[in-house]
């Protein structure tokens, strides 16, 4: 097996399994992309994102800009020489430069089987919408948002008591298992691209903290699953009382 000089590009937690996942690898992750470091905590200090953070703690360059349509740090990218970016949960717009730059351009991982749930809370809205089973798949990433082929995916059953932050959990795991084959197989030409079909499109828009109120007159199940579809996404749901 081939070593691949490897730029990752990740924020949050759900990020740092498949890193570490790499970083146990074979390959060379030479450069980390994150998002810049955000104020938090009671002193409102910067804070590094959770990949910056192992980032730096297996002494790896990491970047922040906060734009990657900038010229400058589009030849900054390509000057890496690397043999394919890795992207998961980044956070920022990739331009076709910075897509066509590694030698088998950029994979992206997303917690949905698509196209469904394509966009940013894929995890939430498959429970939220009462979803069976859900899964990662790992595409090759065009211009469009989440419209790439996919190269590999592994389903994952959605219990009915599973909550997001439990999901999470595993398609992390199961993400970073497949991501790692994956990459292996990138020198074989044993990866097959599907194109993602024009039926069955959904996006999961983003979770808007309004969405954190209980409308107690929806029916139970409902509730439900709203709940766990929140749970561990939201410092807290609240009550709303029902309008007359």
């Amino acid at each position: 097996m081939t070593a691949l000089r490897i730029a990752f590009m990740g924020t949050p937690d759900f990020s740092v399994t498949v890193l570490k996942a790499l970083l146990k690898s074979e390959h060379k992750v030479v450069c980390v992309y994150s998002q810049p470091p955000r104020r938090a905590g009671r002193g409102k200090s910067l804070r590094p994102s959770p990949v910056h953070q192992v980032a730096s703690e297996n002494a790896i360059e990491v970047r922040t800009p906060h734009s990657l349509k900038d010229e400058a740090e589009q030849e900054k990218f390509a000057a890496l020489d690397i043999d394919v970016a890795i992207v998961v949960a980044y956070g920022l717009i990739l331009p076709l430069p910075i897509l066509t730059a590694p030698r088998h351009g950029c994979l992206n991982l997303h917690a949905s089987l698509l196209p469904r749930w394509r966009g940013a809370a894929p995890i939430q809205r498959a429970i939220m919408a009462g979803d069976t089973v859900t899964g990662v798949g790992i595409m090759q990433m065009a211009e469009g948002l989440d419209t790439g082929d996919v190269l590999a995916e592994e389903q994952v059953p959605i219990t009915n008591s599973m909550t997001a932050g439990e999901l999470h959990d595993e398609l992390a795991i199961v993400g970073a298992e497949l991501m790692i084959d994956t990459v292996n197989r990138l020198e074989t030409g044993t990866l097959i691209p599907r194109p993602q079909p024009e039926d069955g499109i959904t996006y999961a828009h983003k979770i808007d903290k309004a969405e954190a109120r209980i409308e107690w007159s929806r029916p139970a199940e409902e509730l439900c699953r709203h709940i766990r579809g929140l749970s561990r996404f939201q410092g807290h749901i609240s009550n709303m009382k029902e309008r007359a």
